[in-house]
C-alpha cells in the first residue's frame, strides 16, 4: 500500500509570533525573534540571548491546575496542535479514533522542570519532589497530552533525535499513513530549553554565538563572519492526512508531502564529516521518494544553523545533490530569525515550507552582509521573495549525525 498523504493543518508558537500566521508575517518582514534572555537572570552567563517565545500565556489552552503539570514544551505542543487541528476543521470523531495518532518529536524535553525539581532536591531533599517530575518532563509526554486532549488513538509516539526529531516525527507519520497503519496524525516538535543549563551546556561547548551586544544580528546564516548558532524555543505541528479522507471530507489541503529521506553520520557526535556524506544521503534519500529530480525542487529551507561546519558543509552537499541546478535553487535559513529550536526546528520548519507553498513567497536568510567563498548560493539575502514554489526541501541535522530531509508539493487537483 503507498497512499498520498497531504498536509491539512498547521500550527506553530515560535519566537516570531504564537500562531502561524503571526510567525510567517515576521518572517516575510525579515525581523528578528532573538533578544536578551528573560526566562532567567543570565547576567552571569557569557551568552546572555536567545530566541524566546514571547507572551504566551498558557492558560489560554489549559486549566491552570494540568498547566503546572507539564513543562513549557508541552505547553507549546498543546498551543500549536490546537491550531493545527482547528486549521485542518478535522473532528475526530468516535469511530475514527483508532486510525489517529500523535507523533511529536523534542530533543530535551522538559529540561526546565528537571531543573527547578532538581533544585529542590538539592534544598530540601527527595520528599520535596513533585509526584508529577516525571510525567512533566519526559519527551512522549507532548504527544500524550495532545493524544488525550483530542482522543486520538492510533499510533501515538515520539522521537528524541536531537535537532532532527521533529522532521523525524513528521516523516515518521507521513510513512504510518502512506502503509495504511492511520489515516491521519497530529505530529511535529516542541522544545522549551532556554534554561540556565542549556544555554550554560550549550556555551560551554562554545556553539552558541556571543553577540551579546547585538542580538538580534547574532544568527547570520552563510555569512563570513557567522559565530555561532542561537538557542530557541517553540513548536511546529502538522496534521496529516491520507489524501482521500481529506477530499472526502471537504478539507482544504494545504500541500502534499512526497518525499522522505533518514541517514546517519557515522562519523563524529557533533560534528560532519568534511564530505558531508550523511547530508548528501539524506536528500538524495527523499528525492528518490519522491521520484523527483533535484532540478525540479523550487526552494530549500536549510538547517543552516549558522554555525561555521554546518552552514559550509551543507551548501557543499547541497552542490553536490543538485549539480548545475544549485546555481538557480534559492537556499534560506528562517533560523536566522527564529534561532535554532532544537528538536522543534523541523516541525516548525516544515511548517514554514508549507506556507511558502501557500503563499509562493521565500522567506529571507537574515543577517546576510558578507558573503563567504565557501558559501556561494542563493541564499534569499535579507528580503523575502516572490517566486513560483512548487516543491519545497527541508534539511533538519542533529548531534549524533541524525538527519531528515522532507519534501512538500503543491497541491494539484
Amino acid at each position: 500500500m503507498n497512499r498520498r498523504v497531504v498536509v491539512t493543518g498547521v500550527g506553530i508558537t515560535s519566537p516570531l509570533g504564537n500562531t502561524a500566521a503571526e510567525t510567517w508575517e515576521n518572517l516575510v518582514l525579515g525581523r528578528s525573534g532573538v533578544a536578551a534572555i528573560t526566562h532567567f537572570d543570565a547576567s552571569r552567563f557569557p551568552v546572555r540571548f536567545a530566541a524566546e517565545v514571547k507572551h504566551f500565556d498558557p492558560l489560554n489552552f489549559i486549566e491552570k491546575k494540568e498547566a503546572r503539570k507539564m513543562d513549557s514544551f508541552i505547553h507549546y505542543a498543546i498551543a500549536s496542535a490546537d491550531e493545527a487541528m482547528k486549521h485542518a476543521g478535522l473532528v475526530i470523531r468516535p469511530e475514527m479514533r483508532p486510525r489517529v495518532g500523535t507523533f511529536i518529536g523534542s530533543g530535551i524535553g522538559g529540561f526546565s522542570y528537571i531543573e527547578r525539581e532538581h533544585s529542590k532536591y538539592l534544598e530540601g531533599g527527595p520528599g520535596k519532589i513533585s509526584p508529577f517530575f516525571i510525567p512533566a518532563s519526559i519527551v512522549n509526554l507532548a504527544a500524550g497530552h495532545v493524544s488525550i486532549r483530542f482522543g486520538a488513538r492510533g499510533p501515538n509516539s515520539a522521537t528524541a533525535t536531537a535537532c532532527s526529531a521533529g522532521a523525524h516525527a513528521i516523516g515518521d507519520s507521513y510513512r504510518l499513513i502512506s502503509r495504511g497503519d492511520a489515516d491521519a496524525m497530529i505530529c511535529g516538535g516542541s522544545e522549551a530549553a532556554v534554561t540556565p543549563m542549556s544555554v550554560g551546556g550549550f556555551a560551554a561547548m562554545r556553539a552558541l554565538s556571543t553577540r551579546n551586544e547585538d542580538p538580534s544580528g547574532a544568527s547570520r546564516p552563510f555569512d563570513l563572519e557567522r559565530d555561532g548558532f542561537v538557542l530557541g524555543e517553540g513548536s511546529g505541528i502538522l496534521v496529516l492526512e491520507e489524501r482521500e479522507l481529506a477530499h472526502r471530507r471537504g478539507a482544504k489541503i494545504l500541500a502534499e508531502l512526497v518525499g522522505y529521506g533518514m541517514s546517519a553520520d557515522a562519523y563524529h557526535m557533533t560534528q560532519p564529516s568534511e564530505d558531508a556524506d550523511g547530508a548528501q544521503r539524506v536528500m538524495r534519500a527523499a528525492l528518490a521518494d519522491a521520484a523527483l529530480d533535484p532540478a525540479a525542487l523550487s526552494y530549500i529551507n536549510a538547517h543552516g544553523t549558522s554555525t561555521h561546519y554546518n552552514d559550509k558543509l551543507e551548501t557543499f552537499a547541497i552542490r553536490q545533490v543538485l549539480g548545475e541546478a544549485a546555481n538557480r535553487i534559492p537556499v534560506s535559513s528562517t533560523k536566522s530569525m527564529t534561532g535554532h529550536l532544537l528538536g522543534a526546528a523541523g516541525g516548525l520548519e516544515a511548517g514554514i515550507s508549507v506556507l511558502c507553498l501557500q503563499h509562493q513567497l521565500l522567506p529571507p536568510t537574515i543577517n546576510y552582509r558578507i558573503p563567504d567563498p565557501e558559501c556561494d548560493l542563493d541564499y534569499v539575502p535579507n528580503e523575502a521573495r516572490t517566486a513560483e514554489v512548487r516543491y519545497v526541501l527541508s534539511n533538519s541535522f542533529g548531534f549524533g549525525g541524525t538527519n531528515a530531509a522532507l519534501i512538500f508539493k503543491r497541491h494539484e487537483d
